[in-house]
């Protein structure tokens, strides 16, 4: 087995040191900090494979920390709380977690959902090498102001490079080699995160939400109910 790196972010030494230790019994190194400053420390000079991070952190919350996080990477996430209302919860999911627990929780149902997030990471990471859904994977797709380049994996809207994301290119993908079709939600979730996710459809909308805002006047449209699509003028494709 591949031995990923995990870091812990928890101010509470005892869960801390629990979790880590039922991780590093499946064979996973890990790494525990006290605060969201010390985790941005390590995000700058080794990022590890995987967080698993308390909200309720001295000094930055782990709600500003998921999000500073995810802005730059699809690295997994899994938010612990002892809060359990619900709208912590989406918010949560919204910001870019990929799972939330509520405490206390059970150090074994930890590791299984861990395993279950490395190996759907591992997977978007083949697929991210892959062959693109349709055409050459040398040529360049153009939607109208938007360029993917499938063989470097970059994205250019108006010109100008945009930094992306593993998720963001491979919905981007989805949307662009079927312009003005609409896809469900459920069907983007499978597309993008894997048959297995068991995480909430709200992760597609704010995937969505860090598109348009990344590049402004993107046309990807909102089909009430349903899902999106990527508009082009002519309407061809659909």
């Amino acid at each position: 087995m591949q031995s990923h790196q995990i870091a812990v972010v928890d101010d509470d030494t005892n869960i801390r040191q629990i979790v880590e230790a039922y991780l590093q019994k499946e064979g996973y190194q890990t790494i525990g900090l006290e605060t969201a400053e010390d985790a941005l420390t390590l995000w700058e000079i080794k990022p590890p494979d995987m967080w698993i991070l308390d909200i309720m952190l001295p000094g930055m919350n782990g709600y500003e920390f998921c999000r500073r996080i995810r802005s730059k990477a699809e690295v997994p996430i899994i938010m612990i709380s002892a809060r359990d209302e619900e709208v912590d919860k989406i918010l949560g999911l919204e910001l870019g977690g990929d799972d939330y627990l509520t405490k206390p929780f059970s150090p074994r149902e930890l590791v299984a959902r861990v395993k279950r997030l490395l190996q759907r990471w591992d997977n978007i990471q083949l697929l991210q090498e892959a062959v693109p859904l349709d055409g050459n994977p040398n040529e360049d797709l153009e939607i109208g102001k938007l360029r993917l380049s499938f063989d470097q994996r970059r994205v250019f809207w108006e010109g100008s490079e945009v930094e992306i994301t593993v998720k963001e290119f491979l919905m981007l993908q989805i949307l662009a080699e079927r312009p003005n079709r609409a896809f469900a939600r459920d069907e983007l979730l499978t597309l993008v995160w894997g048959m297995d996710y068991f995480g909430s459809e709200r992760a597609v909308d704010d995937l969505v939400k860090r598109l348009r805002r990344k590049m402004h006047g993107l046309p990807i449209e909102t089909v009430w109910g349903y899902g999106y699509r990527l508009r082009t003028e002519s309407g061809e494709g659909e």
